[in-house]
């Protein structure tokens, strides 16, 4: 993918953060149970969110960032941000298809 060297790290490229992101987004669809709805750009909106907020909280807790495409650190972080944004997701968006009688 592309990638840019800078400072001793490599930062990934706009289109490797962008399919990091929807396949971060699909997997994350796939583990939790359930119908979250949304389409392709849904996914691909909340796998990058999701990779941005898992790479952030990398970075204050573990120290590790989205660096390189290929690390499975990258991969955990881009999943587990995409969860917690796909649960948040979920928990606004079934609010406003609940049926009262």
């Amino acid at each position: 993918m592309a990638h840019r060297y800078r400072k001793g790290i490599y930062i990934m490229g706009f289109l490797a953060f962008l399919i990091l992101g929807l396949i971060a987004g699909a997997i994350a669809k796939l583990i939790l149970p359930g119908k979250q709805g949304g389409g392709w750009i849904v996914t691909l909106l909340l796998g990058v969110v999701g990779a941005m907020l898992g790479g952030w909280i990398g970075g204050m807790i573990f120290g590790v960032g989205l660096n390189e495409f290929w690390s499975l650190s990258t991969w955990a972080l881009a999943i587990g941000g995409a969860i917690i944004v796909l649960l948040i997701y979920g928990l606004i968006v079934g609010r406003g298809n609940k049926v009262t009688d």
